[in-house]
C-alpha cells in the first residue's frame, strides 16, 4: 500500500513518501526513508519492491556523484532524471535478452550477460540555477515526463486526485504542505490499509532537506482502569 507523491510550487519542489516497509501481509517497520537525497540540490523518491528501491536508487546516489567527482560540476535535475531512466531502460531489455541466452550460447557459444529488470517507480525532484525548481515522473518501464505534480502506488488514486483539485501553479510553500496534508488525510481515510506515516522533503534553491514527518494514523489514548 505504498504512496509517493509530489509537487512543483513556486522556487521549491515537495516529495511526500510513506515509510512502511511492507511484505505481503506483514509490516516490518514504519520508519523506513523512501525519499533519497540524491546530491546537494535533488532528491529521488522511489516505490516498488524494498530490494530493487533500495540497490537501484543508491546505484543511481553514487554514479551521480561519480559524475560530478570526474567532472567537476553537478548533473542537471533532467540529466540526472535521462540517466536514471536510461539504467531503467538498460536493466528491461538485457531481462528481455535473455530468452535468446541458451539458443546464442549453443550455436555462437556467447556469454550474454543476465540483468532482471527494476521493479521500481521514481518521482526526482531537483532545483537548478537556470531554470528552477523540477518533478520527473519515472515508472518501472523506463516512461520519462517532466510534470507539475505526480503519484505512485495505490494512494495516487486519492492523492493525483487532490491535486487536480487543488493544485494551482506559483504555490507558495504553506499551500505546497497543506495540500500535502490533505493528500494525507484522503490516504487516511480512503485507503483500506493506510500507512500509519508518512515524511516530506523539499528542495529549493537553499537545498534537498527534511521538511517534516507526519502520522496519519495516532495512537489511540489508553483509558486508565
Amino acid at each position: 500500500m505504498e504512496c509517493v507523491f509530489g509537487l512543483v510550487g513556486n522556487d521549491f519542489a515537495i516529495v511526500a513518501a510513506d515509510t512502511s516497509a511492507v511484505h505481503s501481509i506483514l509490516v516490518h517497520k514504519s520508519n523506513e526513508d523512501k525519499i533519497m537525497i540524491l546530491d546537494s540540490h535533488k532528491l529521488i523518491a522511489a516505490s516498488g519492491e524494498s530490494g530493487d528501491r533500495v540497490q537501484f536508487t543508491e546505484y543511481i546516489q553514487k554514479n551521480v556523484a561519480l559524475y560530478q567527482f570526474r567532472n567537476g560540476i553537478p548533473l542537471t535535475t533532467a540529466a540526472a532524471a535521462n540517466f536514471t531512466r536510461g539504467e531503467l531502460a538498460t536493466a528491461l531489455r538485457k531481462s528481455l535478452s535473455y530468452l535468446f541466452f541458451l539458443v546464442s550460447t549453443i550455436v555462437n557459444n556467447d556469454i550474454w550477460f543476465f540483468q532482471n529488470p527494476y521493479f521500481v517507480n521514481i518521482l526526482l525532484a531537483g532545483y537548478d540555477k537556470e531554470t528552477g525548481p523540477s518533478l520527473f515522473y519515472i515508472d518501472y518501464i523506463a516512461t520519462l515526463h517532466k510534470v507539475d505534480k505526480g503519484a505512485f502506488g495505490y494512494g495516487s488514486y486519492f492523492s493525483l486526485a487532490m491535486m487536480d483539485r487543488h493544485y494551482h501553479s506559483g504555490m507558495t510553500v504553506e499551500e505546497a504542505i497543506d495540500l500535502v496534508d490533505k493528500c494525507i488525510m484522503e490516504i487516511r481515510s480512503r485507503l483500506v490499509v493506510a500507512p500509519p506515516n508518512f515524511v516530506i522533503k523539499i528542495v529549493d534553491k537553499d537545498g534537498a532537506r527534511e521538511y517534516a514527518w507526519r502520522e496519519s494514523v495516532k495512537d489511540a489514548a489508553v483509558p486508565l482502569a
